[in-house]
Parts: C-alpha cells; sequence; structure tokens
C-alpha cells in the first residue's frame, strides 16, 4: 500500500521551484519509474511528490546545428532511442537508451531521471560522460550547469541540493567523422541491470573518450587511459594494451549480480571491443 502523500503537477517553472523551497523532502517525479517502485515497497515514504510533466522546459528535445542537443527532464528514453538525428550524431546514446530496461518502461522513464537516481551502473551516464555534456539545474535562487563528470558523488548520490531540480542536459555539437559506440553486459539477454558499461568515443582529430559503469560507486571517465590511447595511432595492438590496463584501473566489488573478478575481465574485454569498433569505424 502506498503511503499518504501532498501530490502537485504545476505548469510554471516558478511555481515547481518555489513549492521545492517551501518543502523540504519533496520527490520529484518525471517518468516515475524508480519512484513508483520505492512507493509500492515503502522504501521511500515522501510527504510530497513533485511532477514536473507539466513544465514545457522539461519537455525540450532539440538539435541545434553548429551548438548541439538539448534534452529536457521529461524526454522519455523511447524518444531518444527513437531519434534519427540523435543516432546520427550521438549513436552511443541511442545504443545505451536502447538497452535500458524494456521497451514499456522506456515510454515513460527519462534520460534525467536516469542520471538523478545515480546508479553506479546507469545505463545513460557512460554516453553523457563521452559526450562531455552538461547539467542544467534550476531552483528559486538560480541556475547552473554542472559538468555530468562531476554531476555524480556515490551511490545514489549526486550534487543535487535540496531545493534544486534538474531542468534538462546538453551534449555539445559532433563534427562529421565522430563516433562512438555503447556496449553492455548484463546476466540475461533482453532487460537486466548491468554488470557492466562500457561508452567508446573517438573525435575528430582522433581523441579518445572512455567511461565505465558498474565498476565503482559512480559512473567513470578512465581519463589516465584516454590520454594514453589519445596520444597514440589506434591499432589493434593498441586495443589490447588498452584491455590489460583497465583490469589494473578499476577496483569493483562482488554483489548479486557479478563477482568483481568477472567485471574486471569483462570490462576488458568490452574496452577492447570498443575501441576495435572505433578503428574499423575511422580510426586508421
Amino acid at each position: 500500500m502506498l503511503s499518504k502523500f501532498d501530490y502537485v503537477k504545476p505548469q510554471l517553472l516558478t511555481e515547481a521551484l518555489n513549492y521545492l523551497e517551501q518543502n523540504p523532502g519533496t520527490k520529484i517525479m518525471a517518468g516515475g519509474t524508480d519512484l513508483m517502485i520505492s512507493l509500492r515497497h515503502n522504501a521511500e515514504m515522501p510527504q510530497h511528490i513533485l511532477d514536473i510533466k507539466g513544465i514545457s522546459e522539461t519537455t525540450q528535445l532539440e538539435y541545434k546545428a553548429k551548438v548541439g542537443l538539448y534534452i529536457g527532464a521529461c524526454v522519455t528514453v523511447n524518444q531518444i532511442a527513437e531519434s534519427k538525428f540523435i543516432l546520427e550524431k550521438y549513436p552511443a546514446l541511442v545504443q545505451a537508451s536502447n538497452c535500458l530496461a524494456s521497451y514499456q518502461l522506456r515510454n515513460r522513464a527519462t534520460l534525467v531521471g536516469n542520471i538523478c537516481n545515480a546508479s553506479p551502473g546507469a545505463d545513460l551516464a557512460g554516453p553523457l560522460m563521452v559526450y562531455d555534456a552538461k547539467v542544467h539545474i534550476s531552483s528559486s535562487e538560480g541556475s547552473r550547469i554542472v559538468d555530468i563528470n562531476s554531476f555524480f558523488t556515490g551511490v545514489k548520490k549526486t550534487v543535487l541540493r535540496r531545493n534544486e531540480l534538474v531542468i534538462g542536459v546538453f551534449l555539445p555539437e559532433v563534427l562529421e567523422g565522430d563516433t562512438s559506440i555503447f556496449l553492455k553486459q548484463a546476466r540475461i539477454k533482453g532487460h537486466d541491470l548491468a554488470i557492466v558499461g562500457v561508452t567508446a568515443r573517438m573525435t575528430v582529430d582522433k581523441k579518445i573518450r572512455l567511461s565505465i559503469t558498474a565498476v565503482a560507486p559512480t559512473p567513470i571517465r578512465i581519463s589516465g587511459l584516454e590520454e594514453i590511447l589519445s596520444s597514440k595511432v589506434l591499432t589493434s595492438s593498441l586495443a589490447d594494451m588498452a584491455e590489460s590496463e583497465v583490469r589494473n584501473i578499476i577496483k569493483p566489488i562482488s554483489d548479486v549480480r557479478s563477482s568483481a573478478d568477472y567485471r574486471v575481465h569483462v570490462s576488458g574485454v568490452l574496452v577492447k571491443r570498443a575501441l576495435l569498433h572505433l578503428l574499423a569505424m575511422g580510426g586508421k
């Protein structure tokens, strides 16, 4: 049985921000796929729920040439997964979107909800990291923009303050020739939480970007390995080196989905596969 709470659905951003300010502990609902599970199991018993789907600023999905892509907080994962222009420009993000949960859940789940939930294995966090996404945050006191690589602070923890709301996420423009890939290992085929998720990107100037999820308390960028890979010409031998090196970098835990040793092994395998894909797509 659900606990009792006040439910509000404002139409204006200012209304929502004022409500957050006046009601500490308010839970925010965009898609609600994680929140509803918590409510049904009484894992969370908030006094206030703020539904932001009626706020126009949260529903925007817009790409501007030479500028980038803006994804509002209430844009569903299926809107991203089925977007041809996002697939063309940001393929890893579409690939990750198609891996998240089931088709039915993706009709409600949102990209912003996925990152605000701050799971170490959040599928959409990795692509956002390699694309250097910016998180747009508002409160009654003003607005700020946070780099996605600084957004996560721990398991289920972010930089968000109690009175703040994520309005959307911005991905800078990518140039023609930029390529990326998202790879995920799960326990079963079909929708499942990640054992390991790897995103790799190669920019037009042959710079490599790598992120890994489900191997640390937060999704992570492998910056040191990125620098090594970006300083050399990408080859199959370099991919072999990266496979070994990443296993020395990460320190995952064992849990109900996987042992730490298996996560270490799979991380290396997926990093190598991702780099070989980039090589085949234009890394020569």
